[in-house]
């Protein structure tokens, strides 16, 4: 830069005597072998590939060797699938050549139709997929896979479903697995396998296969929740009715009786932990009690037993000697229940009254005598009372 400065004027124009353009000494070693270089690479000759040879004789002779190559490889792939599909060694001779693992609920006698026609043919013209498809048609097999083992042998390895549940269908006991399937089993192998499953209704067999698969994924969910805690609450359940998919109704054994309790389709833990809290309470305060409607968050809806199923003996003893009850009241009209209900109001006793008073006794005691005769199913001149809503609503608040 120093000597560049000296030589080159301020205004740009070169000195006298002096050439406009001048290389560098210090730069003639680069170009120079960058020219040697260059050289070099126009000197050399285009190599071709290594295996197609220069002259045309020489290219002919490849092609042909690679002709001929490809049809030996042809012919002997022919000749040996020939040989493997014709030879004798190679057929399946009988149901014996035919293994199966994993039986448990499937037997033999049942698997072993699906290769009915395997009998006598070769091991290699078997299609083992859809033979693994008419498999798994079978109700206990979820998964199958299908081999073949040569020489002659076809191995069949089973994976069975898993009963979750029992079904009922009129009289009839069966099981169903996780995705809804309906398995069939005789009653003695059920007691003697010892399976320990709620009764589910609501699952028919007409029913499409994704409909039943969608209330036993509801099921699963249910019985999850209520063990989620470790007291296995799932067992005091004797039966699910999953007929409405969002409405999971179950009975609860309470004292000898069923107690019909609508569970919804969630919060599942939550809502029978208040059944258990309060349903002592309910029924004393109502021995009629049939249902309990737990789908609410503040309150939970009571139904009394109708009919035959809500009187007794001894209520029915007080209606024909004129004297009325809070119970048969409650199995009959609708009632509402605060957080503390009043008890059952006891039979007044007796007493003088004046003859406007005897005259209201006595109709209140006609009245209860037309409601006794209507439960019996008596004919009576008297008009046809309301319609009774056995009902009692009771609101849950301050943590009851």
């Amino acid at each position: 830069m120093r000597r560049m400065q000296q030589v080159v004027p301020r205004n740009g124009r070169t000195l006298p005597g002096m050439p406009p353009e001048f290389d560098d000494a210090d730069d003639d070693a680069e170009p120079r072998l960058g020219r040697r270089r260059f050289a070099s690479d126009r000197d050399e000759k285009p190599r071709g590939r290594w295996f197609w040879p220069a002259g045309k004789p020489a290219r002919i002779f490849v092609v042909a060797c690679a002709i001929l190559v490809l049809c030996a490889f042809t012919t002997a792939g022919l000749t040996l699938k020939h040989y493997l599909e014709r030879d004798a060694r190679f057929r399946i001779a009988g149901s014996g050549n035919i293994q199966a693992t994993g039986l448990t609920e499937v037997t033999r006698a049942q698997l072993l139709p699906v290769f009915g026609e395997d009998i006598g043919r070769n091991v290699f013209y078997v299609p083992l997929k859809a033979r693994r498809n008419q498999l798994e048609q079978i109700p206990w097999i979820e998964r199958a896979t299908v081999m073949r083992l040569l020489p002659d042998q076809i191995r069949v390895s089973v994976v069975e479903r898993k009963p979750v549940a029992f079904t009922r269908h009129g009289q009839q006991i069966g099981l169903v697995d996780a995705d809804g399937v309906l398995l069939s089993m005789a009653p003695g192998t059920m007691a003697a396998r010892h399976y320990s499953f709620p009764v589910v209704t609501g699952i028919d067999p007409g029913d499409p296969a994704g409909s039943r698969k969608a209330r036993m994924e509801m099921y699963q969910r249910m019985m999850s929740e209520l063990d989620a805690d470790g007291k296995r609450n799932s067992e005091q359940i004797s039966e699910i009715d999953l007929t409405d998919p969002e409405d999971a109704r179950v009975l609860m054994p309470e004292q000898g009786t069923d107690i019909l309790a609508h569970f919804g389709e969630d919060h599942f833990l939550e809502r029978y932990q208040r059944f258990q809290a309060h349903i002592a309470e309910w029924r004393q305060q109502y021995p009629h009690l049939a249902s309990v409607d737990l789908r609410y968050d503040n309150q939970v809806v009571l139904q009394m037993a109708s009919g035959k199923q809500a009187s007794d003996p001894s209520a029915g003893a007080d209606s024909a000697s004129g004297a009325s009850s809070t119970n048969s009241t409650a199995a009959t009209d609708q009632t509402a229940a605060t957080d503390q209900p009043k008890p059952p109001a006891s039979t007044p006793a007796p007493r003088k009254t004046k003859p406007a008073q005897k005259k209201k006794h006595a109709a209140g005691n006609h009245t209860v005598a037309k409601r006794a005769a209507i439960k019996s199913n008596q004919r009576s001149p008297a008009p046809t009372p309301r319609p009774a809503a056995a009902t009692a609503l009771a609101t849950q608040q301050g943590g009851q």
